[in-house]
């Protein structure tokens, strides 16, 4: 991926000089210039083709700069102006018709550059950023954007990297948590926001977004894969000014690559992969990039297909490798520029998963192996349609984002009870989602600016559950009361949920200086919920009465007002000090609690953090960023299990988390990074509801679930050249999991975590083409992820472990 901006530049590079050729013109002629707002790096293409003008970058990172229209009868270097104006960069003459765009501040000094010569001029007030934080909605340089912020560049994910989706970003981020359910089926946790382990109705505590789109409400991680996504953003922290219900622990922001409305381009990459004890695995993936008609409507294409091996061996039933999984699915984006200042995006995503059967395995069974009396198989399919409109006024813009979303989760359980016939639990969840978002945002180059926005959002959640029994006879012992056994391979329905909610919102935020170095930012959100639910092919135990009480609770309207602030200096040249206040809720809903219908309630964190930044990764020789939070968590709502073993939602009281992290990146040479990040977690359950009390041990200290105490990550990136035509890419990683228990109370309270997880790649690129080979997994360790097997056998010894030591050659090629 990293090779792809690359080319983009060769590729502006070779029509400019084709133009040239063909129509010579001079830099300072006036010529019809026709721009559509976007990014630098398309821009300059537009500008080149146009103007037969030949123009380079010196840092490809520029190539993501947002940019305005330009329309008119222009010269080259007039355009290039209004371009990289209040960007931080400028244009510097080379030859008669040639440009290069460099960054208004120079990399740090080396011996080779202590002979330029420096400006006399007076330096800008506000440091070039490398990284602007476009999560925040408002497109705010890093060093005034006030909170912990992770901002991963697509063009550094390898074609593997991308393959693995959700996988990558916990291997790159240290504040990110997950459960490893299987791809698809995964709850996300950011710093502590951490509920439970096991699957329910209740929302996600992170956010996930696809451009302004919402990904996911209440269902897991639908885990798409990275192919072709320009940059990653993960926002620590409750997010409920900007974002809403379900950003507790903060958000995710992926961010695909546009369609280039001026080149036509792409690639293709393919891999091979085997693991150690398992199966064989492959990738294929392809992008095209198609301008229809030129600077005007552009169409992006992405397709792919992963199959990754399994590795568990079930004895009960003489099978081996038992998990693989196997995902295919493609993006596709329509771009139309109409006029000036306006970008119409169309969007459509489709992923589907499959798994063959769980992902764990057992220890008093064996490495690697379980014993389970049928297969568990699932499934997930994603399907998403967006709409975006922008228009753009010098430093005001207006944002438009409508869309829907369909995610449908199926899975199955082994729900074999001792010395009884082989049975299996089903339960399928579907969520749709509509949602529509308007703003109106002030931009300005200095992080200052205001916000001004309405939304509404519906969702709709239907869990369905059925138990299958294969015993010979026509009926079977109950496992769960009231739900017969039919036998002979049929199915009987068990109790589920219907939940919808429906969110108005207003929102607002603004940043002022009231003091030079000073920037003092308030928000505010209000949001008027209105909630509903009821019961899906209720059991025959159930009352007409008990039914009509649960589905009065949750029918329901309530107000939420969300208030944030934030104060931010940077006074002292390249130091930023902050502080920050935020809140963020979920709305309550239904759940099943021993085959009746309960309600439970809304849940609500604040967040009061302080922080220090200096420097920004990747440009500055030494780059770091510390923050101290404390969380107040009311009312938590939790995914527990109900006496059966079921799945289910309860509130289980409230609870306080104690946040220091930091994370170090180091230049040590032009060719060497150096990234050092860790996390450390003191959570507890401060109030516990009167049932958990009731299953926990008197005077114990309850911890919040599954997300580990300490955690941490140590990162090289090596690039160099080898001669004229061929570059050499190495990068590795460690990461440190540490222990964390599975739920609240003694029955879910399994141990889990305490492993290291390690990755080793290197890459040659050689022109269009780069051959790869990545290592994951260097000490074959066995690891356990997660503690959970089947939620009807709680006591065994279940575990997760790590993919075993696993090599992949790959090979992309670029056009």
């Amino acid at each position: 991926m990293g090779r792809r901006a690359d080319l983009f530049i060769v590729t502006a590079s070779i029509i400019a000089v084709a133009t040239a050729i063909a129509t010579p013109a001079c830099a300072a002629e006036r010529q019809d210039i026709s721009i559509a707002p976007g990014r630098l790096g398309e821009a300059v293409i537009a500008l080149g083709r146009q103007t037969g003008a030949s123009i380079g970058m010196s840092d490809q990172s520029l190539a993501a700069i947002r940019t305005p229209a330009i329309r008119g009868r222009l010269s080259a270097e007039a355009v290039l102006r209004r371009l990289l104006k209040g960007t931080g960069a400028r244009a510097q003459r080379i030859g008669g018709n040639g440009w290069r765009i460099v960054r208004t501040l120079p990399a740090p000094s080396s011996p080779s550059a202590a002979s330029a010569p420096i400006p006399a001029a007076p330096l800008p007030e506000q440091p070039p950023a490398q990284i602007v934080v476009t999560a925040s909605k408002r497109d705010t340089p890093l060093p005034r954007y006030a909170g912990m912020v992770e901002a991963l560049d697509g063009s550094l994910f390898t074609t593997a990297e991308a393959s693995g989706g959700t996988a990558t970003l916990l291997s790159r981020v240290a504040s990110l948590s997950s459960t490893h359910a299987g791809a698809g089926r995964n709850k996300l946790f950011i710093r502590a926001i951490a509920d439970s382990g096991v699957a329910g109705p209740t929302q996600a505590t992170t956010g996930q977004y696809l451009g302004d789109m919402r990904l996911n409400y209440a269902a897991p991680d639908p885990d798409l894969k990275l192919y072709d996504v320009g940059r990653v953003e993960v926002l620590e922290g409750p997010q409920g000014t900007l974002y809403g219900a379900g950003s507790l622990g903060g958000i995710i922001h992926l961010m695909p690559n546009p369609p280039n409305l001026g080149a036509y381009g792409g690639q293709i990459s393919a891999g091979l992969s085997a693991t150690q004890h398992g199966d064989p695995g492959g990738d294929l993936s392809a992008t095209l990039n198609l301008p229809i008609v030129p600077e005007k409507l552009a169409l992006r294409i992405v397709g792919y297909s992963v199959r990754d091996g399994g590795y568990i061996d079930d004895v009960h039933r003489d099978r081996q490798d038992v998990n693989r999984t196997g995902t295919y699915g493609g993006r596709a984006a329509l771009r139309f520029a109409p006029g000036d200042d306006w970008t119409i995006d169309l969007t459509g995503v489709y992923q589907h998963i499959h798994g063959d059967d769980a992902q764990y395995a057992a220890r008093s069974v064996g490495r690697l192996e379980r014993a389970s009396a049928v297969a568990q198989p699932y499934y997930a399919d994603y399907l998403l349609g967006n709409l975006r409109i922008e228009r753009q006024w010098d430093s005001l813009r207006f944002v438009s984002s409508t869309g829907y979303v369909r995610n449908i989760l199926a899975e199955s359980y082994d729900a074999t009870q001792a010395n009884s016939p082989p049975a299996l639990f089903r339960q399928r969840n579907r969520v749709d989602i509509f949602s529509t978002e308007n703003r109106l945002v002030r931009d300005l180059d200095n992080g200052l600016g205001w916000i001004l926005g309405a939304s509404y959002l519906r969702s709709t959640s239907d869990l369905k559950r059925s138990l299958t029994s294969y015993g010979a006879a026509a009926f079977q012992p109950a496992i769960i009361p009231g739900v017969p056994m039919f036998g002979r391979g049929m199915a009987a329905s068990a109790t589920g949920v219907r939940n919808m909610v429906q969110e108005a919102t207003l929102f607002g935020e603004a940043s002022f200086e009231p003091v030079k170095g000073l920037v003092a930012t308030f928000g505010g959100r209000l949001t008027n919920s209105r909630l509903s639910g009821r019961a899906l092919d209720p059991v025959a135990a159930l009352s007409n009465i008990e039914l009509a009480r649960a589905e009065a609770q949750a029918d329901r309207s309530e107000t939420i007002f969300l208030p944030s602030a934030s104060l931010l200096t940077d006074a002292i040249p390249d130091l930023t000090l902050y502080a920050r206040f935020q809140q963020g809720f979920r709305p309550g809903g239904l759940a099943v609690d021993d085959q009746r219908v309960r309600r439970f309630q809304n849940d609500r964190v604040s967040t009061a953090e302080i922080g220090a930044r200096k420097g920004v990764p990747g440009r500055d020789a030494i780059a770091f960023s510390a923050n101290v939070a404390y969380t107040d968590w009311r009312n938590i709502q939790a995914d527990v299990t109900d006496r059966i073993g079921l799945p289910t939602t309860a509130n289980i009281g409230d609870g306080r988390i104690y946040t220091v992290e930091g994370r170090v990146v180091v230049r040590a040479t032009r060719a060497l990074t150096l990234d050092g990040s860790v996390i450390y977690n003191d959570s507890r359950l401060t109030q516990p509801a009167a049932f958990v009390r009731a299953l926990s041990y008197e005077g114990r200290s309850l911890g919040l679930p599954n997300v580990a105490d300490l955690s941490g990550r140590v990162a090289l990136d090596y690039r160099a050249s080898l001669g004229d035509a061929m570059q050499f890419h190495l990068s590795g990683s460690a990461r440190y999991v540490g222990k964390s228990r599975l739920g609240v109370g003694p029955i879910l309270g399994q141990s889990q975590g305490d492993y290291v997880d390690t990755s080793l790649s290197a890459s040659i690129t050689r022109g269009p083409v780069q051959y790869s080979l990545s290592l994951t997994n260097l000490f074959d360790s066995d690891g356990n992820r997660f503690s959970l097997g089947t939620p009807f056998d709680l006591r065994t010894d279940y575990y997760t472990p790590l993919r075993p030591r696993t090599v992949r050659f790959g090979i992309d090629f670029a056009f």
